[in-house]
Parts: C-alpha cells; sequence; structure tokens
C-alpha cells in the first residue's frame, strides 16, 4: 500500500507540472509572439469570434486555471475550466488531425482535460489549498467528477454553440 505522503507528493509533482503548462499557454497568448492581438487574429480564422474576446478569455481562463490547479485551490472548478478549455481546442483545431499530437491531433487535449478531471476526484492531495481551509474531501470524490465534467462540458459546448463560426474556408 502506497502512504499518504507518497500519494500527496505525486498529487502535488501533478498538479504543479500541468498547472504551469496551461498557465504557460494563457501566458504566452498575453506575452508571447503575436501577443492578444496576434492570438485574436488566429481565433477569428479558426471561426471563435470574436477574436480579441477568446483570446483575452482563454489567456485568462488558462492562466487562471494553472494556477488555481497548482496550489489545490477550488480544483475541481480548475478541472472544469481545463475540461472546457480542452474541448473547444481539441474541437476548433485539432479534431480535424486525428489523434496523435504530432499530426496536430487531439491527444494532447485529452490528456490534459483527463488530468483535470482525476486530479478533482482524487482532491489535491495534504500539500494543498484545499486540505488547508478543509474542503478537499468535500470537493474531492464524485462532487469533484461532477463538477470537473459536467461544468466544464457544459462551459466547453455552450461557447461553441454561441460562438464557433467558422468560415467555409478555415482550415482544421
Amino acid at each position: 500500500m502506497v502512504s499518504d505522503t507518497a500519494v500527496s507528493a505525486g498529487i502535488l509533482l501533478l498538479r504543479l507540472v500541468v498547472g504551469f503548462v496551461i498557465a504557460a499557454h494563457g501566458y504566452n497568448k498575453f506575452f508571447g509572439g503575436g501577443r492578444i492581438p496576434g492570438t485574436a487574429g488566429w481565433f477569428d480564422s479558426i471561426g471563435m469570434r470574436p477574436g480579441l474576446l477568446h483570446a483575452r478569455l482563454a489567456a485568462t481562463t488558462e492562466i487562471g486555471a494553472g494556477i488555481l490547479l497548482a496550489m489545490g485551490l477550488l480544483t475541481p472548478f480548475a478541472g472544469a475550466a481545463i475540461v472546457a478549455l480542452m474541448l473547444v481546442a481539441g474541437y476548433t483545431v485539432h479534431r480535424g488531425s486525428g489523434f496523435f499530437v504530432n499530426a496536430n491531433g487531439w491527444e494532447y487535449n485529452v490528456v490534459l482535460a483527463v488530468v483535470g478531471v482525476s486530479v478533482s476526484i482524487t482532491g489535491a492531495g495534504r500539500w494543498s489549498i484545499d486540505n488547508l481551509v478543509g474542503i478537499d474531501h468535500t470537493l474531492s470524490g464524485w462532487p469533484g467528477f461532477a463538477i470537473s465534467v459536467v461544468l466544464g462540458l457544459i462551459a466547453g459546448i455552450a461557447q461553441l454553440a454561441l460562438f464557433f463560426r467558422p468560415s467555409a474556408t478555415a482550415g482544421r
């Protein structure tokens, strides 16, 4: 049997790495390459309109969800944000490219979404803010699953239904 310390260390490592990766994507939208104007143009080109709104929302959500996941704060809500982000990215950008990431497929999106859900189910672990304030056990298990999956799917599907308007020439 694995000790509680080992499980908490494993969850902490997973939260920190995946949280940092997701937050870095948001940071890059704000400060890398084309910054928000370039990201907005790209969002417009893939059919997420208005592009400026979605560039700002995606960048902010990625930074926020990544930081929340890394800190283990309101973990299922971070998981829900990750599910929504990955659903939208997978559908708008990667769905036509197959599964494997080396062909721009949706493999990476699935892995990140499943990490968000999995940590929501297990709880953020002993070394988390959720545990420190006493809500880790309340938000983990089936409630964590329901919050991360249901809320994430509703948010992602709503965003696609309301804002995804690809042109006939938009490539996927």
